[in-house]
């Protein structure tokens, strides 16, 4: 087992809460004792193992964590873990939240609860451990550049681990026909949390539940997405085509609404966009 000491590092909220991807705290810990939260963790939760091997159980899941493997666990979602072994349990972890935090995820086809596997020479492992270091040093006040590369660590762990979760996969069987619906549907204004759980014949705190589990957002939040993404595209394809008339097809009420909708989501305006692309 490593002699490094337990290193932890908690950002203050009250300097970092507007940031897009915010870095709530990191840290290593060279010998993880057994942890028990019924009510989960009120931010995004990345655990990974550094040497030896861990058990940890989410949801109706159990996994074992080894070398080259880590867990990314949504907010609230209850969660235990301790090590396998007497030998101990070496683990990095990082907790985030932010406003771009799903949408980030989502961009990087990203689900929360998974398990991620990578190969020894990936350069997933080693990232946490650098990003702590960084931190350590006292020159990230604001937690700034470890936002930057929390976002880049999102990016490399997207692109180098293997992703497996059955109940996002069960999850997703479920959802499939109202993702679909959404497809047809997303232009009509009046949908509704209760319009979508009707597709699929369940409560809408049930299906709030399904989507809170596999995407991480509210069903709302999800097809609000759907619409800004279709309306990209037709700001990008479709020159000639009003800013009104994009709101009227992608189920906005009005222009007014659309345009600030886009701004919140994007940090611009739909003509901005337009004349980016």
């Amino acid at each position: 087992m490593s002699t490094r000491a337990f290193t932890r590092f908690v950002f203050s909220p009250s300097v970092n809460l507007d940031l897009p991807l915010m870095v709530e705290s990191i840290g290593y810990n060279p010998k993880q004792e057994r942890i028990t939260r019924p009510n989960g963790y009120p931010y995004y939760h990345w655990l990974q193992t550094e040497e030896g091997e861990g058990k940890l159980t989410y949801g109706t899941e159990t996994v074992l964590l080894s070398q080259g493997s880590g867990v990314l666990l949504p907010p609230g979602m209850s969660h235990a873990y301790e090590a396998v072994r007497s030998s101990g349990w070496e683990t990095y972890y990082l907790t985030f939240g932010g406003a771009a935090a799903a949408p980030i995820l989502i961009a990087y086809d990203i689900q929360a609860p998974s398990v991620f596997r990578w190969d020894t020479e990936a350069p997933v492992a080693p990232m946490l451990g650098e990003m702590l270091k960084k931190v350590s040093s006292g020159m990230d006040l604001f937690g700034l550049e470890t936002s930057t590369d929390a976002y880049r660590f999102l990016g490399i762990l997207s692109k180098f681990g293997q992703a497996s979760n059955m109940s996002v996969s069960k999850n997703m069987q479920k959802l499939t026909p109202l993702l679909q619906w959404m497809e047809q549907e997303y232009g009509n204004p009046d949908i509704g949390l209760d319009n979508l759980a009707d597709v699929l014949g369940m409560s809408g705190r049930h299906l709030s539940k399904l989507f809170q589990q596999t995407f991480g957002l509210a069903p709302y939040a999800y097809l609000t997405q759907m619409r800004i993404h279709k309306a990209k595209e037709q700001l990008a394809d479709e020159p000639g085509i009003t800013v009104s008339t994009i709101a009227g097809q992608t189920g906005f009420r009005d222009a007014s609404h659309f345009v600030a909708t886009f701004r919140k989501h994007t940090g611009m305006t739909p003509q901005q966009f337009r004349r980016l692309h």
